[in-house]
């Protein structure tokens, strides 16, 4: 496995968020892992990218020993994060955003031809290139987003609610894109309260409620059972 969660106990103070989670992520695999807002999600991917310290628990990424890596080594190891909510320079342009993805010296190597490969998957920022990003539409700064991860060329990339605020329309295209990341070669990590589309491009899932892991499996396996169904269905 790619990435290998075991037993992760992650907390914010005196306060525990989540518990014994443990999870795997294949090469070139999508893994979703669904739940309510406030089951521990956004927690979860946050520790995976380094933003947060497991208290107790293993991860591992390509056999290194993540808990002992300074969290601005994450990237180099090639883990990339795409928040929720965006979290972009506003008063920057589009490029000048996407370049911040790829200020490690390997990856600047490689600028234009990353860039180029971003360009590919999102036509429209390329002739948005020079506007500000905080004039773009939340579907066109979702974009830049994946965007400035994909320029750090990762070998997984983590999605935190994605769809967040998004037209059903656009949210659509967002999830054809994740697919897409994945079809050239990086692994995705999908955190996501829209339960259909998740599943919909996941190879595998899993079920985060209340800081725990619930249920696992397939994502024809998940949808057939009837807490999934009445929970996040209304079935």
């Amino acid at each position: 496995m790619l990435l290998e969660a075991r037993n992760l106990h992650i907390g914010y103070g005196d306060a525990p968020a989540v518990w014994d989670v443990s999870l795997d992520v294949g090469a070139a695999e999508i893994v979703s892992v669904i739940g309510p807002n406030g089951a521990g999600k956004t927690t979860l991917i946050n520790a995976i990218a380094g933003l947060l310290r497991c208290r107790q628990g293993e991860l591992r990424f390509d056999g290194v020993d993540m808990t002992c890596v300074r969290a601005h080594d994450y990237c180099s190891h090639g883990i990339a994060l795409v928040p929720e909510g965006r979290r972009l320079f506003v008063k920057m342009s589009v490029e000048e955003n996407l370049e911040l993805g790829c200020y490690l010296p390997a990856a600047r190597a490689g600028r234009d031809q990353s860039l180029e490969r971003v360009y590919g998957l999102f036509p429209i920022l390329r002739d948005k290139r020079g506007q500000l990003a905080g004039e773009l539409s939340g579907g066109q700064q979702q974009m830049v987003a994946i965007g400035r991860a994909l320029m750090a060329r990762p070998r997984i990339v983590l999605f935190d609610e994605p769809s967040l605020g998004l037209a059903p329309t656009v949210v659509d295209d967002m999830f054809e894109i994740i697919a897409r990341v994945r079809e050239e070669g990086a692994a995705v990590l999908l955190v996501e309260q829209n339960v259909l589309k998740a599943l919909g491009i996941a190879d595998r899932a899993y079920v985060l409620e209340q800081g725990r892991i619930v249920s696992a499996g397939l994502p024809d396996e998940l949808l057939k059972q009837p807490h999934i169904r009445e929970a996040y269905l209304g079935v």
